[in-house]
């Protein structure tokens, strides 16, 4: 009896694996060439996809530890969200996770690891990285497309990718409808660009020892100072992975997906 319960435990966790990979392969592999450059990237369509409807876009920048060229390893974190069936029932739109280059960022900054948490110096002004500019290129031409709404395109990232979100919102502050930022660093010298106009969650462990969380409320204070009104979510639990407790938020997507452009 007591091997038949080891069997068919075993059984479950290679069933569970199996549909996993099954389901992480609904992101289909694309890749973006600008002349020599290549930007890889996965993206999930809606349920019954009709080129006739219009539907949400959500940009998902992974973490430095995803980097790489395999177009997979940045799926590691966030897939499982959007490939939740109540989430792709309630919440039907189009997400794209690019995968930046092992020797490359999605924010422009200088990192230094040599102590911790790490240090920033954030060089907005030298223009966007490589993979950044390729970013920009893949959004403007899915903002051409009919059936992305306009409306409703999104920023979502976590560490280096929630540098990203917050570079790709002063770059690109017409753009997006709101953001979330995870355990992300930014210059607050920049969020005039879209204080007023973008609303910002953000989110960090207030244990975390790589991106001080003092990265975050800089953000936001700065926010505030603008007269903006973000929401920013401490774990008092956490370390540097406050992502799982982000994503397992029960407003997360609701609230994401409430707000649009120009909505009255």
């Amino acid at each position: 009896m007591k091997n038949k319960h080891f069997l068919f435990l075993f059984l479950l966790i290679i069933c569970n694996t199996i549909t996993s990979a099954q389901d992480v392969n609904l992101f289909e592999k694309k890749e973006l060439i600008v002349s020599e450059d290549t930007l890889r990237y996965r993206i999930l369509y809606p349920e019954n996809f009709d080129v006739e409807k219009t539907y949400p876009l959500v940009l998902f920048l992974h973490g430095a530890g995803e980097r790489g060229n395999d177009n997979e390893k940045q799926l590691t974190h966030g897939s499982a969200l959007f490939l939740d069936q109540n989430n792709r029932t309630k919440y039907p739109a189009i997400v794209i996770m690019p995968q930046c280059a092992i020797d490359d960022y999605w924010a422009q900054v200088e990192v230094d690891r040599s102590n911790y948490p790490v240090q920033f110096d954030f060089q907005f002004e030298k223009g966007p990285t490589k993979a950044m500019g390729l970013v920009l290129r893949l959004l403007d031409d899915f903002q051409k497309e009919k059936f992305v709404n306009k409306n409703q395109i999104y920023a979502m990232g976590l560490s280096m990718g929630g540098m990203g979100t917050y570079e790709l919102l002063a770059r690109n502050p017409d753009r997006f409808a709101a953001a979330i930022a995870i355990c992300g660093a930014g210059d607050p010298k920049y969020v005039a660009n879209y204080a007023k106009k973008i609303p910002v969650w953000a989110f960090h462990g207030a244990k975390d020892n790589v991106v001080d969380p003092l990265r975050s409320m800089e953000m936001v204070t700065a926010l505030l100072n603008m007269e903006a009104f973000p929401r920013l979510t401490l774990y008092d639990f956490a370390n540097h992975n406050s992502w799982d407790s982000a994503f397992a938020e029960p407003e997360l997507l609701p609230w994401l997906f409430s707000n649009a452009i120009n909505q009255e």
